[in-house]
């Protein structure tokens, strides 16, 4: 099984330990909600803890594979294009995961994208909310 599709199963089942050997040691993750991007596969980890609480009805709906330049050094890399749906606070979400793969397949750069604008903000709001309640902001 490919690594993007063990890390769509682990999400889909909210299995946390199933992640952490899919991400690189400095995997960076690109969020819709801060400007910066969270750095390290134990920040990243801690992170999706957060994600897996406050998205409900989370399922991928669709993929694209291919390649993409990425964020940190503008290197073309193996990249996955995860489509999702969920609900957060209410209010549904549409949204994508982009996955950037090193060369032993874990993901390296991850970013994602979500509309509208009343559900990034609503997303935001409990992220921010759970990353304080376990201590990482």
């Amino acid at each position: 099984m490919e690594s993007a599709e063990r890390f769509r199963a682990a999400v889909e089942k909210r299995d946390l330990s199933a992640l952490e050997n899919l991400f690189t040691e400095d995997v960076r993750f690109y969020s819709p909600v801060k400007f910066t991007p969270f750095e390290g596969r134990p920040m990243v980890l801690g992170l999706f803890g957060v994600l897996l609480r406050v998205f409900e009805d989370f399922h991928y709906v669709g993929r694209f594979e291919g390649a993409a330049e990425t964020s940190a050094d503008g290197v073309q890399a193996p990249a996955e294009v995860l489509l999702f749906r969920a609900t957060v606070d209410g209010r549904e979400i549409h949204g994508i995961d982009l996955l950037h793969f090193d060369e032993s397949g874990r993901i390296k750069e991850f970013t994602v994208m979500v509309r509208p604008q009343s559900a990034v903000q609503a997303l935001g709001q409990a992220v921010l909310a759970g990353l304080t309640a376990d201590g990482l902001a």
